[in-house]
């Protein structure tokens, strides 16, 4: 298995890495480097830059406006675009349910939403999570009802990823009982903007608006707006899942991550010292560094299997395992250098900065935010408890 690019490949990387360069807005590159919080304009000004190039939509074939690039492609641009800084692709619209369109959608369904997805005129949100339906989401109780051309729907979706900025949200229902669980679900999309849709903030524990819980009360949906076959909609969602899980490993990212934590541990302190002298410390960096190659190693196997024709198997649990725990690893290494400076910056201190003015480097201001924030990435996108599982039933046949 040949782990190396090609001549061509190294070329594509030149190209990315130039257009990067050359149309990333500095300050925006900066926000994301430094952590700083990234309104809804600040990703839509990067998707609109990179839809004018054609690239809003890295893994689209060419016949639906994508580029066509293969899986060594999309990891080339997902490797500059995160060396460079720039903001993530909102994966809702690109990542998960324009796949499910493009797979399973109408004619119809394709020419309406697919244009809008890549010209990030319609924000798109999850309504998957339920309370008490999370890790078992079979079990979601949220119903829609056939009258004529209409479904009505009635139920509740929590934990829903800015859906305070959403104009659409891609959403499981139960259309049909009995059976298995996991049958008469079915694939309905919702316009945020219909009578009976309330979005409720939930403010979590770094002190953020990123989640929301989501009251569907009567809600009207056209037919026209399910995907594929009523009651098939579990086979889309794990569909759609699958595209999920594949970005979180996030080995480009965690690149990214670890060398700003060791720009932090190169600083100077007030009394001139520096972490990356200290051999304990030192120490955590070169594990969490030797593991992030070996995920490296892991994440160009599969791709080397898929340039083959190949196509993954439990690699993609391993893949999501390892790479959140490395994400993890690394918010609480930032954590661990910058100590108490970014104590002023947790929620209780915002309103009334109760510990007085902020001390100590700039840096260190966002870091406490983030480790909190990253608690999520080993449970979202089927927990790290249930990969383990897929792992052992795949590999080990238990």
């Amino acid at each position: 298995m040949n782990l190396d690019f090609t001549p061509e490949e190294l070329a594509f990387r030149d190209e990315v890495r130039g257009f990067v360069r050359s149309h990333l807005p500095r300050e925006l590159s900066l926000k994301v480097i430094e952590h700083k919080r990234l309104s809804k304009d600040d990703y839509l000004v990067w998707q609109r830059i990179l839809h004018g190039r054609g690239w809003s939509a890295p893994s689209w074939p060419r016949a639906f406006g994508g580029p066509g690039w293969n899986a060594v492609q999309r990891h080339i641009f997902d490797e500059e675009c995160a060396a460079a800084g720039a903001p993530p692709i909102i994966a809702f619209g690109v990542y998960m349910v324009g796949p499910v369109i493009i797979a399973f959608g109408s004619p119809a369904q394709q020419a309406k939403y697919l244009p809008r997805i890549l010209s990030s005129e319609d924000w798109w949100c999850q309504g998957y999570s339920e309370p008490g339906s999370g890790s078992d989401l079979a079990s979601l109780k949220t119903r829609a009802e056939r009258r004529g051309d209409t479904y009505v729907v009635n139920g509740q979706k929590t934990w829903t990823t800015l859906a305070q900025y959403a104009d659409m949200m891609f959403c499981l229902v139960r259309t049909g009982a009995g059976g298995k669980k996991q049958e008469g679900i079915s694939f309905l999309l919702i316009d945020m903007r219909s009578p009976g849709v309330s979005v409720r903030p939930i403010i979590t524990l770094d002190g953020e608006h990123e989640v929301n819980e989501v009251w569907l009360e009567n809600v009207e949906v056209p037919v026209e707006n399910l995907v594929g076959e009523e009651g098939r909609g579990w086979t889309y969602a794990k569909f759609l899942l699958s595209h999920e899980r594949s970005g979180i490993a996030g080995v480009s990212r965690s690149k990214r991550e670890l060398a700003w934590l060791k720009h932090i541990a190169a600083s100077e302190t007030d009394g001139g010292h520096r972490l990356i002298d200290n051999p304990r410390f030192r120490d955590k960096i070169s594990r969490v560094e030797i593991e992030l190659m070996a995920l490296e190693i892991t994440n160009l196997r599969v791709l080397a299997a898929e340039r083959e024709g190949k196509p993954p198997g439990a690699e993609a649990s391993i893949l999501k395992i390892k790479g959140t725990e490395i994400q993890q690893s690394l918010t609480e290494l930032m954590m661990e250098a910058v100590g108490p400076y970014a104590l002023p910056h947790l929620p209780l201190s915002w309103g009334d900065h109760w510990l007085g003015e902020h001390v100590g480097p700039a840096y260190a201001a966002p870091l406490a935010a983030r480790y909190f924030n990253y608690r999520k990435v080993s449970i979202y996108g089927g927990s790290n408890e249930i990969q383990r599982n897929i792992v052992a039933q795949q590999i080990l046949g238990l």
